[in-house]
């Protein structure tokens, strides 16, 4: 096999692996704005795939007819009128058509688009995580967003320091968090699911491991799941390791003296899937690993690494555990 065939090889299946989103898949709608745009995706790609098979039949045809052939007359009129159908009318018209189905996407998968909704989701941007907010419930968590299946809801976003950008690939498109400035959007999931979501703007380091997921509940569940989140946490003896090494200087457990507002709150932190925006499993081990070298899992995150004594990171993590 030749290096410039094993190029192309190797280009195909780069090619074919980046398409393949599995829990961000923009071909697995679950939402109306989702299916519209995956609607867009498939007509741009049958089009674009259309126009390189002719495209590359017409060179083959040119240069099959041009071997050994003798030099023949041109019939510049007949010439002229292909170069204007072939090159200028029909683009034409297949752009044309287009850009008003383009035009009909935006306007279907705007702010606007979603009605009224029956509940709101504040939605903060940080390097590198969520800071998710329930208005009508006095609720915070983090990188993790509970929503109601089969009810409206709209999303706001916004960012505390430079600029992201929240992308749930299956659920709607993408929003940026630009500082000084919110904007939302509003959809309605059908049906309970875990849907995966992603920032979409580079904004530092950490960018790839900024991720974000959507737990899609019955309403029933979720009016459970919001009550219990307003709850205050439990104060155990693990409690005072906790503020005595610093962590209440960054992280919040509201009920207690820990009040920091820099890092995720931290109320009902063992009833997440995750840590650390959804880079770790949020499993004892993991979460001890991620207290005492942070660095390991996400470098150049915030977060200091603990020089714990085995004891006192006992004790920590079984307080942590039972903050649900």
């Amino acid at each position: 096999m030749t290096r410039a065939v094993r190029a192309l090889v190797l280009l195909a299946l780069v090619s074919i692996s980046s398409g393949c989103g599995g829990d961000q898949s923009t071909l697995a709608p679950e939402t109306t704005p989702a299916r519209e745009i995956a609607d867009l995706w498939w007509v741009m790609f049958t089009g674009s795939a259309i126009v390189c098979a002719v495209v590359i039949v017409l060179v083959l045809i040119a240069v099959l007819r041009g071997r050994g052939a003798a030099p023949r007359v041109r019939d510049d009129r007949r010439t002229l009128r292909l170069v204007l159908v072939a090159g200028a009318v029909i683009p034409f018209v297949v752009l044309t058509g287009l850009f008003a189905l383009i035009l009909d996407t935006l306007r279907s998968t705007s702010a606007s688009a979603g009605g009224a909704p029956s509940l709101i989701v504040r939605v903060t941007g940080r390097q590198w995580f969520w800071d998710v907010r329930y208005p009508s419930g006095n609720v915070v968590t983090a990188n993790e967003i509970h929503l109601p299946a089969g009810t409206p809801v709209k999303l706001e976003a916004t960012t505390a320091d430079v600029i992201h950008s929240v992308w749930i690939p299956r659920l709607h498109r993408k929003i940026d968090m630009i500082p000084g400035r919110t904007n939302s959007l509003v959809f309605d999931v059908p049906r309970p699911g875990v849907f995966r979501g992603q920032c979409a703007e580079f904004c530092g380091l950490q960018h790839a491991k900024m991720g974000l997921l959507i737990v899609v509940q019955p309403p029933r569940a979720f009016r459970r799941w919001l009550a219990h989140q307003a709850e205050p946490a439990r104060r155990g003896a693990g409690l005072a390791t906790f503020v005595d090494v610093g962590c209440g200087g960054c992280h919040a457990i509201r009920g207690t003296e820990a009040r920091g507002n820099a890092a995720p709150d931290l109320t009902h932190l063992a009833s997440r899937m995750t840590i650390a925006a959804t880079s770790l499993p949020n499993r004892p081990g993991y979460l001890a690993g991620w207290i005492v070298d942070p660095q390991h899992a996400k470098p150049g995150a915030k977060m200091p690494g603990l020089d714990l004594p085995g004891r006192e990171l006992q004790s920590l993590l079984d307080y942590l555990s039972t903050l649900r």
